[in-house]
C-alpha cells in the first residue's frame, strides 16, 4: 500500500499569490500521512475503541470534507465521489455507524487514494484560480490537523503510537505558554517539556491573583476563527486566584492514595455516579495518563469528573473559560508578556463552562460545526495539548467533550475565589 501522493509539476503550479496555501495544504497532508505511515492495514481499518471511529474513516473523512468545502463548494468543481458524502459525513454517520462493516466503508487503500485523488484536484484548482474566500480554505487545513489529533486519540486507546510520542510531558520544564501564537516547531509541546534535563522546576502549583474587571473575550473579527469564538464581547470578572500550573501525576496519586474514588465529598451527584458505573478501583489500577513514570509529568486522560473531584480535593475549584482566558492574557508586568499561565499546550484544560454560543452568536460557514452542540451538557476545554498542531491552538479557541470522557488528552489546572 503507497502512502505517497505523487503530484505533477503542472498541479504543483499556482495561481499568482497561491503558492504559500498550496505549501500549506502540502505540509498538512504530509503530517497526516507520517502520523499513520508505521501502521498497516489491520491497525488502520481495526475499530480500536467502542466511542472512536477506525483510523481509516478518519482518513476518507478528510478526503470527502476537502472535496466537499474547497474543490466543490469553493471552485465549484462536482464532487469527485458524491456516493461517499453521506457516509463520511460526521453527522450522517456518527461514530457507531463507522464500525459496520457492512456500511460500505473504504478500506485503507481505497482510503488513501481517495486522499490522493482530492489532494491533486485540489492543487490543480489552486493551480487555475486565486483563493477567493480564505475562510473556506483555513477551514479545510484546520480540520485535517483537528482530525490527527483525533486520531492520536485513537492511536492512544489501541497502544499504537510512534515511538517517541507523546513527548515528555513534565510541569515546570520551562515555559510552555502556547497562546496567542507563541508556539514553536511542529505544533507539540517537546521544546516546552523538557523532562529530566531541567534544574531548578517552577512550583506545580504557584497561585496568582487575577484582579477584578472587565476584559474583551473572544476572537478578534479580522483573520480566521471558529464561529464558537465570536463575536468579541466584554466580560466583567471578580478578582480570582488560577494556578501557574496544571495539576500533576503527584497530585492525582495522593488522590487515589487518601481513598479519593471512594470519598463520595469531593464529587458532585452525577460525578459520583459516573464513579459508581465507571471508576471504581480506578485509584488501584490503571492510571490515566500516558506517560506513567515520573510524577511530575502532567496528569492527563482525566474526565470532567474527575477534573472537578480533584479541585475541590485540592482547595479549589475549575475555572470558568472566560477565567481561563482572561488569565491567558493577564498583563502581570513578565517581560515575556506570557500572562498567569505556564505549561500550557501540554494539555487540554477542563473549564467549568458548558459549551455554548456567545452573546449574539452566528453560525458559519455550518451549524453542525459548533450550533448543534450547543447547551447539551458539553464541557469546554481550552489551552490545546501537545498533539494539538501550532495552526489551531489559540488562546480563543473552545473545545468541547463530555464531561464522562477520557480518550482526550486532558488535565486540570485550579483556580479559586479570592
Amino acid at each position: 500500500m503507497s502512502t505517497v501522493e505523487t503530484i505533477s509539476p503542472a498541479d504543483r503550479g499556482s495561481a499568482p499569490g497561491n503558492a504559500p496555501a498550496l505549501a500549506v495544504l502540502e505540509q498538512t497532508r504530509a503530517r497526516t500521512l507520517a502520523l499513520v505511515r508505521h501502521l498497516d492495514e489491520t491497525a488502520l481499518e481495526t475499530v480500536h475503541s467502542p466511542i472512536m471511529g477506525p483510523l481509516v474513516w478518519d482518513l476518507a473523512h478528510i478526503a470527502a470534507y476537502e472535496d466537499l468545502w474547497l474543490c466543490h463548494r469553493h471552485f465549484g468543481l462536482e464532487l469527485l465521489r458524491p456516493d461517499l458524502a453521506a457516509l463520511y459525513d460526521a453527522f450522517e454517520t456518527p461514530r457507531p455507524a463507522r464500525q459496520d462493516a457492512d456500511a460500505g466503508l473504504l478500506n485503507s487503500e481505497q482510503a488513501y487514494a481517495y486522499l490522493a485523488a482530492v489532494h491533486a484536484r485540489s492543487c490543480r484548482a489552486l493551480a487555475s484560480a486565486p483563493i477567493a474566500d480564505p475562510t473556506l480554505f483555513e477551514l479545510v487545513v484546520r480540520h485535517e490537523l483537528q482530525h490527527t489529533e483525533t486520531m492520536l486519540q485513537t492511536m492512544n486507546l489501541a497502544g499504537l503510537l510512534a515511538a517517541g510520542e507523546p513527548p515528555a510531558l513534565t510541569v515546570g520544564g520551562g515555559d510552555a505558554a502556547r497562546v496567542g501564537g507563541e508556539q514553536k516547531s511542529d505544533g507539540r509541546a517537546r521544546a516546552y517539556a523538557r523532562a529530566h534535563a531541567i534544574k531548578n522546576r517552577a512550583p506545580a502549583r504557584a497561585w496568582v491573583e487575577i484582579p477584578a474587571g472587565a476584559f474583551v473575550m473572544g476572537a478578534s473579527p479580522q483573520g480566521f476563527a471558529y464561529d464558537n469564538e465570536r463575536p468579541r464581547h466584554t466580560v466583567e470578572l471578580p478578582a480570582f486566584e488560577i494556578a501557574s500550573h496544571p495539576l500533576t501525576n503527584a497530585t492525582w496519586r495522593a488522590f487515589c492514595e487518601q481513598g479519593g474514588y471512594e470519598d463520595r465529598q469531593w464529587w458532585s451527584d452525577a460525578g459520583w455516579a459516573w464513579v459508581q458505573r465507571h471508576a471504581s478501583g480506578r485509584s488501584r489500577h490503571d492510571q490515566p495518563d500516558v506517560v506513567r513514570d515520573d510524577p511530575q509529568a502532567c496528569l492527563v486522560h482525566i474526565s470532567w469528573f474527575e477534573a472537578e473531584a480533584l479541585a475541590a480535593a485540592n482547595g479549589g475549584r475549575l475555572p470558568t473559560e472566560a477565567e481561563w482566558e482572561k488569565a491567558a492574557h493577564a498583563d502581570l508586568g513578565d517581560e515575556r508578556g506570557l500572562g498567569a499561565l505556564r505549561d500550557v499546550g501540554l494539555v487540554w484544560e477542563w473549564t467549568d463552562t458548558i459549551f455554548s454560543g456567545y452573546p449574539h452568536f452566528n453560525a458559519h460557514p455550518y451549524r453542525e460545526y459548533s450550533e448543534v452542540f450547543f447547551d447539551r451538557g458539553y464541557r469546554v476545554l481550552r489551552g490545546n495539548s501537545w498533539a494539538t498542531d501550532v495552526r489551531v491552538a489559540s488562546s480563543t479557541f473552545r473545545n468541547w467533550d463530555l464531561p464522562e470522557r477520557q480518550q482526550i488528552f486532558a488535565g486540570v489546572r485550579l483556580a479559586r475565589d479570592c
